[in-house]
């Protein structure tokens, strides 16, 4: 399994025990923190899916919202999203400060400056 899979694996597993495990306060920055490390280790160049991962970390929390006229599982199906978008919007401010990096400090096109 590549790390990427382990990675979205483990937020998916964390934002279920966010909402089920509530006595610890810090879920949303563990959540957070499992966004960012994905982010800076798969930085997104394709500007397509990095504007995906954007609309997906504001819209999934408003389509959760609607789960909650679910009886008894929507409430759960919405809070475990919530909390799975948090990590989405990790990776978003990752992907967002590597590029603010390369813009600044662009890559060397290997050349030496004789």
């Amino acid at each position: 399994m590549s790390s990427d899979r382990i990675m979205v694996l483990v937020a998916v597993v964390a934002a279920v025990l966010a909402v089920f495990v509530s006595a610890f306060a810090y879920w949303a920055l563990v959540l957070l923190a499992l966004g960012l490390v994905y982010g800076f280790m798969h930085t997104e160049t394709d500007l397509v899916r990095a504007s995906a991962y954007t609309i997906a970390a504001i819209g999934l929390p408003i389509v959760a919202n609607q789960l909650d006229v679910i009886p008894v599982v929507g409430g759960y199906l919405n809070s475990i999203i919530d909390m799975f978008a948090i990590a989405i919007a990790g990776n978003v401010i990752a992907n967002w400060i590597m590029d603010m990096k390369n813009r600044i400090i662009p890559a060397s096109d290997g050349g030496s400056s004789m």
